[in-house]
């Protein structure tokens, strides 16, 4: 179930958002430019900034922080940032964009620190804004439960569009990162390259904390 689009409508152009995709493509831009003229240099970088829990639990802090902005492929980051600007433009609406920043970081912070828990000895890099806009999700969720996304189904060997309330949407998406992360406990933690545990964290962290934030009222929404 991939989404394309919802039917919320913003009041304000999403600056916030479209910057924080902006900083992540330039910063694998970057990324990418040095896989490609110095390996060597690149995988130290990754080494550096990417999260590695076994380095974190002797007090390295501030991959915690960068390795929300790196991503591991073109793939990864094209997924992260369609995420991104599907839903949060209107959370963005909600929290006015500085909040909005300091509400992803958050997210990101969280995501990335239960991925540290459930990974304590794993010496193997996560990068990636997965925990961050796992926390988006959570918010979007929260005040448009019965917002239209359209998404595309695959069935056998055909593509259906289907408009779906993002209740079903989101939560689809939550059961899937949590039987995936639960699965993942018995295999380090990145069962297929993948951070499940900084998806939920996100996600559970995103919901808790976001009437923290304040919340302007919601767009006046009939579905």
């Amino acid at each position: 179930m991939f989404p394309i689009r919802d039917d919320v409508p913003s009041r304000a152009y999403p600056y916030a958002t479209l910057g924080l995709i902006v900083l992540n493509t330039a910063i694998f831009v970057i990324q990418f430019g040095q896989r490609l003229t110095d390996p060597a240099g690149a995988a130290g970088a990754l080494a550096s900034f990417g999260l590695v829990p076994a380095q974190a639990a002797q007090g390295r802090v501030l991959p915690f922080f960068t390795s929300m902005f790196m991503h591991g492929g073109w793939f990864h980051l094209i997924g992260n940032m369609w995420y991104l600007w599907i839903f949060g433009d209107n959370v963005e609406d909600r929290l006015g964009p500085v909040k909005f920043v300091a509400f992803y970081i958050t997210c990101g912070l969280v995501g990335n620190f239960s991925h540290f828990l459930a990974n304590t000895s794993s010496a193997v890099p996560a990068v990636g804004a997965s925990g961050a806009i796992a926390g988006v999700l959570g918010a979007y969720v929260v005040s448009y439960p019965m917002a239209r996304i359209l998404v595309v189904i695959p069935l056998f060997l055909f593509l259906h569009l289907m408009t779906v309330p993002a209740l079903v949407v989101v939560g689809f998406w939550f059961i899937v990162q949590l039987a995936s992360g639960a699965f993942s406990l018995s295999h380090s933690g990145v069962y297929g390259g993948v951070a499940w545990w900084a998806h939920i964290g996100g996600f559970i962290g995103g919901i808790a904390v976001f009437s923290l934030f304040r919340p302007r009222p919601r767009v006046m929404y009939i579905p």
